[in-house]
């Protein structure tokens, strides 16, 4: 048997990603509460929520989260979920994530090096971090 969360997943899948990537459309939203009435949950929205936010779940569908309306908490079934959807060749938010890195590797090298190098940056603002200390203003 399957635990919730891969019921959610699934059910979400279903219903909403498949008829979505059927009709070719780039996005997708899948509101929590409708998922909960849906499955016929019952006080269950933290774990619908979880699930259709979870990296299994984005990973396995080539999805990525563009957007998170609804209430501060983001567990309440007002919440609205907006997904992109990827491209299955396509290399996934973290692929992008190391590329995008190696982009501003190294930015502040000449920055830093003007400070004395980092280290030397990072010592100073240590030792200066709760403001002037008692022996400096003696």
């Amino acid at each position: 048997m399957d635990n919730l969360a891969d019921v959610i997943r699934s059910f979400a899948a279903r219903e909403y990603l498949q008829a979505a990537r059927h009709q070719g459309a780039n996005r997708v939203q899948i509101r929590v509460g409708d998922v909960h009435r849906a499955l016929k949950l019952n006080n269950r929205v933290p774990n619908v929520s979880s699930a259709l936010r979870s990296r299994i779940f984005l990973e396995k569908n080539h999805l990525e989260i563009e957007e998170v309306s609804g209430p501060p908490s983001g567990m309440g079934t007002r919440t609205t979920f907006t997904y992109r959807l990827l491209d299955e060749k396509e290399p996934h938010s973290e692929a992008r994530e190391v590329v995008n890195f190696e982009k501003i590797r190294g930015l502040l090298k000449d920055a830093l090096a003007t400070l004395g190098g980092g280290e030397s940056f990072l010592r100073h603002e240590r030792e200066h971090f709760y403001g002037p200390s008692r022996t400096e203003e003696k």
